[in-house]
């Protein structure tokens, strides 16, 4: 099954016209069917390129986490390997080593117990929504099998996560058959309360996911502190249930920005994390990192061994062929920037953070829900939404190039609705100062407009009145034509 949405325009019919294109060919090509025959490549490259004008500008989409913007150098060797099938392992050897090189430098910036001998246990994948899957089924394979040892009942699973989760947690859920518990959010907190997780941990949990850079507000979630509470529960109740973080979002940062902070492998409970590469890795899409603590913690079974391809390979991902292009990137990054290199994009990230921050609290219409220690991305909410609301500002931005979202929190806090601008490498401080300006400027052309509530009654009032002029219009015709009728002159 194929889910399309199409764009309505009754204006248009199911034919392209082009302008430009007619000097290499006539006739329109259908929108919805397959050409009947052939046009010239530039024909061609002139129609999608033009529709393709009316896209929104990557690097001023303030909604996504996703790199943008990398080095010419790095481009080259992406189109040197954009035909490159990574699944062809025997095919492509020096390509699977560079995986693999990525896999332990990963594994090592988490802090995973590994021996200098000894190579990690992870895997590249599209992204971090397929890197979540994959850890999910092997904590509940691993969950199965003891279950079934102990002569327990395995068909229940479920898995402990905040309501602020990305939508991937749900897909796992829904997909693999694991009852999703989600801790509610609250006013003014607006990240998993690791006491109210644990609450909800029993016999059947196959782990408790923290979330390393929240989506709806950048901001770490606890999760040492929740090592300390799991860890008592498991004590208690004889139970071992496991945590992952993931850190697509902020597992790029944190090593960097707050080496202190324990998250990672160094708590003995986090079995698997999962990263990002084509977010804060800067990489561009999709690329996604999942790793393991050692090779206990992912189970034999879920790894498959073909050899129709060569030598025999092992695999564990849910799809088979993928581009290679992504992983050679990933790997230029990493050797590229090193450690330094990384630190100082991130620094410089949240600098500009900052200024949009200061900014924005300067205008004093706002106020700022993300935090100081996180992804670096400002989440803002109007002080009063009686006249305006975030979402007027948000379509009113879009004048001016920018793409920033507006949305509604979590259950239970959905009452309260933000913007948020995430702060990507590429993103400098000259266009901070130029956004922060925008903003200012769209609020103070707000303030001279009604609200959307006084229009709509000013509306319907109208309507009514107009309605009532159309029945009193209405009678009088009657009444002369009864007149007629009736021989009256």
């Amino acid at each position: 099954m194929v889910i399309t949405t199409t764009i309505p325009d009754p204006r248009a019919g199911e034919l392209l016209q082009y302008t430009f294109a007619s000097r290499y060919a006539a006739a329109p090509v259908p929108k919805f069917k397959m050409p009947e025959k052939s046009i010239p490549k530039e024909a061609a490259y002139q129609i999608i390129n033009d529709e393709l004008m009316l896209d929104g500008t990557p690097r001023l989409n303030l909604a996504s986490f996703v790199t943008t913007w990398m080095e010419p150098e790095c481009e080259k060797l992406m189109m040197a390997s954009i035909n490159k099938n990574y699944v062809d392992m025997d095919e492509y050897p020096v390509t699977t080593e560079l995986q693999n090189r990525c896999v332990n430098m990963i594994a090592h910036l988490f802090n995973a117990p590994v021996g200098e001998t000894e190579t990690a246990v992870g895997v590249g994948t599209v992204g971090s929504s397929e890197a979540i899957m994959l850890a999910g089924l092997a904590f509940k394979r691993k969950w199965q099998a003891k279950r079934k040892s102990e002569g327990k009942p395995y068909d229940n699973p479920n898995i402990v996560t905040g309501a602020n989760v990305q939508v991937c947690w749900e897909k796992f859920a829904r997909y693999f058959e694991v009852e999703l518990k989600e801790v509610k959010l609250s006013e003014g907190y607006y990240v998993m309360d690791p006491v109210k997780a644990v609450e909800m941990v029993d016999e059947n949990t196959i782990c408790v996911a923290a979330i390393l850079g929240s989506t709806l507000t950048g901001e770490f979630e606890n999760v040492k502190l929740l090592h300390e509470f799991l860890t008592k529960k498991n004590k208690m109740t004889g139970w071992d249930t496991p945590i992952h973080v993931d850190a697509a979002s902020g597992g790029f940062i944190a090593p960097f920005l707050y080496p202190d902070l324990e998250w990672d492998f160094r708590l003995p409970l986090v079995k698997s994390i999962n990263v990002s590469g084509h977010k804060y890795g800067l990489v561009y899409p999709g690329v996604g990192w999942v790793v393991w603590r050692t090779k206990e913690d992912l189970p034999d079974d879920l790894i498959f061994h073909i050899n129709y391809l060569g030598s025999d390979q092992p695999t564990f991902t849910l799809n088979f062929s993928k581009g290679s292009s992504q992983i050679i990137a990933q790997y230029y990054q990493l050797i590229r920037l090193g450690f330094e290199g990384y630190k100082n994009i991130m620094e410089n990230c949240m600098a500009n953070a900052r200024v949009l921050k200061e900014g924005i609290e300067k205008m004093g219409r706002f106020d700022i829900v993300s935090k100081d220690v996180g992804v670096p991305l400002v989440a803002f909410s109007l002080k009063d939404s009686s006249k305006h609301t975030v979402f007027e500002i948000s379509d009113s931005l879009r004048r001016f190039g920018w793409i920033v979202p507006a949305y509604t929190m979590a259950p239970d806090a959905q009452h309260i609705a933000v913007l948020r601008i995430v702060v990507r490498e590429d993103f400098s401080r000259s266009l901070a100062e130029r956004l922060v300006a925008d903003i200012d400027k769209v609020v103070k052309e707000l303030d001279t407009l009604p609200s959307r509530e006084s229009t709509k009654a000013a509306h319907i009032t109208a309507t009514v009145e107009q309605k009532q002029h159309a029945e009193e219009v209405l009678a009088h015709w009657k009444r002369v034509v009864a007149a007629k009728r009736a021989g009256a002159c």
